[in-house]
């Protein structure tokens, strides 16, 4: 009788190890979730592709204005990384506390360029191309809370073209929606970031340096993440030998050349 109950244990005795293990094998992955400016969009999603690939995590990007951002932060929403447009927000969370301050990086400095729609039949050549009256709707993003956007507002003002173009002037919550103005025919023209200016429905040409202030942008781990060493490894990442070809490729400067 023993001997003929044993054998008829052993299935109960796989399956009860199964139960204990199968769980184990199929926990989610661990997630990072990174609030990142709008001109990041094209580039970040490339380079999380092969860095989740890499280690296994799964990555959930939030694309928007800079300022919209940092306040959503400093409000306590549960970010992982604030990739900003620039430093000086990072700062500003710095100064409240609200970051982990030795994970502050500038990652790149930021290029914008005169777009304008192919709709027009006008191709762009220079900033000054913007005077002209076909161009009913210009857009930028909102410089209140938007770096590209204060970028744009800065450049009008030293080509001489605020003045004349401020009643053509349409506003995008962030630098994605004001491409996307000019990509559908809301609006003719405006400026935006380089990073996301290579779009079949536009022409564009580069609006110099040194008509705005430069766009140094900023990246550190929000102080409340459960994720430090994952953000610390994206981080890492980014800047370094996989990361960087990428970055370029979207037309940013990195440290070491601004």
């Amino acid at each position: 009788m023993k001997r003929d109950g044993w054998p008829r244990a052993i299935p109960w005795a796989i399956t009860f190890s199964l139960a204990l293990t199968l769980p184990a094998l199929a926990a989610d992955p661990e997630e990072l979730t990174v609030a990142a400016a709008a001109d990041l969009a094209f580039a970040f999603k490339e380079i999380s592709r092969p860095f989740q690939d890499s280690t296994g995590c799964r990555i959930t990007f939030s694309f928007g204005s800079t300022g919209t951002l940092a306040l959503q932060i400093a409000n306590g929403a549960p970010f992982d990384i604030f990739a900003a447009a620039s430093v000086k927000f990072i700062e500003d969370l710095r100064a409240k506390g609200l970051i982990l301050e030795d994970s502050q990086r500038l990652y790149a400095q930021g290029r914008i360029v005169a777009a304008v729609s192919k709709k027009t039949g006008v191709l762009s050549r220079s900033i000054n191309d913007l005077r002209n009256p076909a161009f009913q709707k210009i857009a930028i993003a909102n410089p209140d809370h938007a770096p590209y956007g204060l970028a744009a507002k800065q450049a009008l003002q030293a080509a001489n073209l605020w003045d004349a173009l401020r009643p053509r002037i349409v506003y995008g919550e962030n630098i994605r929606q004001t491409l996307q103005f000019i990509q559908t025919g809301n609006a003719d023209a405006g400026i935006v970031a380089l990073s996301v200016a290579s779009v079949p429905e536009i022409t564009y040409t580069l609006i110099p340096d040194s008509l705005h202030a430069p766009l140094n942008q900023a990246l550190a781990i929000v102080r409340t993440t459960r994720h430090e060493r994952l953000a610390r490894q994206f981080i890492e990442y980014l800047n370094g030998p996989r990361g960087r070809p990428i970055m370029k490729k979207y037309g940013f400067l990195l440290p070491g050349e601004f």
